[in-house]
């Protein structure tokens, strides 16, 4: 099953990329215990962590969601042809992103709102495509909505210096700009209502405009957290941060909030790279937090040849 139903939404979990990001769990996540990898290698072992060389697997995945009669992706992964030289996982990636979108139904010009919940390289990437030597956007008939606090924090003639590095190299240039010299993005702040199902709020600490998008229909719940969290050991452990987190402390206070609102709203909790099931469900345990059940999707099996 890659398509559930929550209300009158359905959500289907369009493949990128499922495989090793060549760190180590506490290369990835710095601050998780030892102890969460060991006691948990039953369940945490192959989908997030492979045994043998002990390095994190990850997917890259776009949700694809029907809304009130509209077609609208979130976030586009890394994309094909990028060219990543700091990001070596991310580079030249060569994918069948596009079919897989097709066998889900979807044509680009089909697409009427693409999401992206932060700016990160695994994030935009399909916002363009390579026509001849120019990058366009690969959604003609759709807006772009992203958050402006991080649109002026990753565009370059600011000059701000991030966690990323050199690591976020051309991003902007390849994957933001063209979309916004089309007149295609909706910059928006502090929340964007999308339509009845859906809303989008600002979660900063990951990066000062990272999102989560809330699903409310009927009496089901859902919540697309982006990289609110990397791997399902943040959740054990909530105050785990990414090696990524542009604001410790602040992403920390998100990812506990967050998770508080889908235990106490028995909301599914979906982030962008989780493979596996791809989502959870959770419940308060005492002062952290635990995973009740999984989704149903179909756990991925085999990696993705990067081409």
């Amino acid at each position: 099953m890659e398509q559930i139903t929550l209300g009158n939404v359905s959500i289907t979990r369009v493949r990128e990329y499922y495989g090793p990001v060549d760190m180590t769990p506490h290369t990835f996540l710095p601050e998780s215990s030892k102890e969460v990898w060991e006691t948990g290698a039953d369940w945490l072992v192959p989908h997030f962590l492979d045994a043998g060389t002990n390095i994190v697997n990850a997917a890259v995945q776009t949700w694809l969601l029907r809304s009130e009669g509209r077609t609208i992706l979130v976030d586009t992964g890394v994309g094909n042809h990028k060219e990543r030289p700091h990001a070596p996982v991310w580079n030249h990636l060569e994918t069948d992103f596009l079919a897989n979108l097709a066998r889900a139904g979807v044509r680009p010009e089909d697409v009427d709102i693409v999401i992206n919940t932060h700016l990160h390289v695994d994030h935009v990437g399909w916002n363009t495509y390579l026509d001849g030597r120019h990058w366009v956007p690969t959604f003609p008939n759709a807006t772009y909505l992203m958050p402006k606090d991080d649109f002026d924090f990753w565009n370059p003639e600011n000059g701000h210096q991030s966690k990323l590095g050199r690591g976020s190299q051309n991003v902007f240039e390849d994957s933001v700009a063209p979309v916004h010299r089309a007149g295609l993005t909706l910059l928006w702040e502090n929340s964007h209502q999308i339509d009845a199902n859906l809303r989008l709020e600002i979660a900063a600490g990951h990066t000062p405009g990272s999102s989560v998008l809330t699903l409310t229909s009927g009496t089901d719940r859902a919540v697309f957290v982006g990289d609110m969290l990397h791997s399902p050991v943040q959740i054990l452990e909530p105050d785990v941060n990414s090696c990524f987190c542009e604001n410790p402390a602040e992403a920390r206070a998100t990812r506990r909030k967050v998770l508080g609102w889908a235990a106490d709203n028995n909301a599914l909790l979906i982030p962008a790279h989780l493979g596996g099931h791809g989502a959870a469900e959770v419940v308060r345990e005492g002062s952290t937090f635990a995973i009740k059940g999984w989704a149903p999707f179909t756990p991925y099996t085999e990696y993705t040849e990067k081409g």
